[in-house]
């Protein structure tokens, strides 16, 4: 990525990606932020993570029947962001999108906490003012403020509501939150509590062709298939249910996502970061 060879590191790249960033229609960038996590710290080395254990993937969906051989996707590698300063790392986020987006690529975030999901959905929705939400998650994420702070990974989502009259969010499996927080995702948003599948396959066959963006908090899916992870949620879905559910998105528009909350100190089996490599490689196959 000419230009912004000073904010990004590239070490080692995901499933051994060799497609240049001039011919690559996907862009993987990896966010090593945990500034604002309140409970277990560590999503900064998630990215990392991801990528070395995806050298135990094969190239090859038995769900979709593809290859990543077949695909274009170009691994630029982590973001060298400013330890602690939760404003200018927003800003640098938000400085790569805008080059992917603008380039015509689609942006995929690897997180990280979930706080990095705001620049990115920002700076895809200056392309596409009507964007859709796809959320899913344990948490509701849509405080006002938590601690006193307006930007929190407990309040992402409240803030990309925010970003214009014209963004639409759906949140899937959200089992935790406060009362306010439920009533929000009640008349505000679109939060479909517990549920995940059911709801989806629903949604997906209203969106048409309206643009559409992904956001992936790995605990979503219960701890006992995915325990490393910052605040792990008990009553998840399975890993066999998440995969479906990137699977049912096969056909979307899909213009922009990530894959957030990956702490892997918390799971020395790695098992987390499998299922999120695998979770990774199965939506670089749906991305059109």
């Amino acid at each position: 990525m000419q230009g912004l060879d000073d904010i990004v590191r590239r070490k080692n790249i995901f499933l051994n990606a060799d497609s240049d960033y001039a011919t690559a229609k996907v862009v993987l960038i990896g966010v090593p932020m945990d500034w604002t996590v309140s409970y277990r710290p560590g999503s900064r080395f998630g990215p990392q993570g991801i990528r070395d254990v995806s050298e135990g993937l094969e190239e090859y969906s038995p769900y979709l029947k593809r290859s990543l051989a077949e695909s274009s996707f170009y691994d630029a590698g982590n973001l060298i962001l400013p330890f602690g300063n939760v404003v200018e790392s927003l800003e640098l986020i938000s400085r790569v999108v805008r080059r992917v987006v603008e380039d015509g690529k689609v942006p995929f975030c690897l997180g990280g906490e979930h706080l990095i999901s705001l620049p990115a959905v920002g700076e895809v929705a200056r392309k596409y003012p009507d964007l859709v939400i796809l959320h899913f998650d344990a948490h509701a994420d849509v405080r006002d403020t938590y601690f006193g702070e307006k930007l929190s990974h407990a309040t992402v989502l409240r803030r990309i509501k925010e970003i214009g009259p014209g963004v639409d969010v759906y949140q899937f499996g959200i089992r935790s939150g406060e009362a306010e927080e439920f009533e929000y995702g009640q008349t505000v948003t679109r939060m479909y509590p517990i549920e995940v599948l059911g709801p989806l396959e629903e949604v997906v066959l209203k969106l048409g062709s309206r643009p559409v963006y992904v956001t992936i908090d790995i605990d979503v899916v219960d701890p006992a298939f995915a325990p490393g992870t910052g605040t792990p949620e008990p009553g998840g879905i399975t890993a066999h249910s998440i995969l479906r559910a990137v699977h049912m998105m096969n056909g979307l528009k899909i213009v922009g996502c990530d894959l957030v909350e990956v702490a892997p100190a918390y799971d020395q089996s790695r098992s987390t970061e499998l299922l999120a490599a695998k979770l990774v490689r199965e939506m670089l196959l749906v991305i059109p």
